[in-house]
C-alpha cells in the first residue's frame, strides 16, 4: 500500500512540474509583483509560480504537525466527555 501511495505523489508531482515548465515556456515575458507600496523586480512568471508553490509545500509541510496536535487536544477532550458520560452508576 505505501508503494502505492509513494507511486501516487510521484505522479502528481511530475505532472505538475511539467505544467509549470509548460507554463513558463508559453509565457516567457516578465513580470513585476506589487504588494501595498513594495514592488519586486522583472522576474519569469515560471519562476514566480515554481517559488510560490515551493513556499506553499514548505509552509504546510511545517503547519502539518502543529494540525495533528490540535487534532490529539480535541480527541482527548471528546474521549474524557464519553468517558464522563457512559459513568456507571450503583443506587
Amino acid at each position: 500500500m505505501k508503494t502505492l501511495t509513494n507511486l501516487v505523489i510521484s505522479i502528481v508531482l511530475a505532472l505538475w512540474v511539467m505544467g509549470v515548465a509548460i507554463l513558463s515556456v508559453q509565457n516567457a515575458e516578465s513580470v513585476s509583483l506589487r504588494f501595498l507600496s513594495f514592488q519586486s523586480v522583472q522576474i519569469p512568471v515560471g519562476l514566480v509560480l515554481a517559488f510560490s508553490a515551493g513556499v506553499g509545500i514548505i509552509g504546510i509541510a511545517l503547519l502539518q504537525p502543529l494540525w495533528g496536535l490540535a487534532g490529539s487536544e480535541q480527541r482527548n477532550s471528546q474521549s474524557d466527555d464519553e468517558n464522563e458520560f457512559f459513568v456507571d452508576e450503583e443506587f
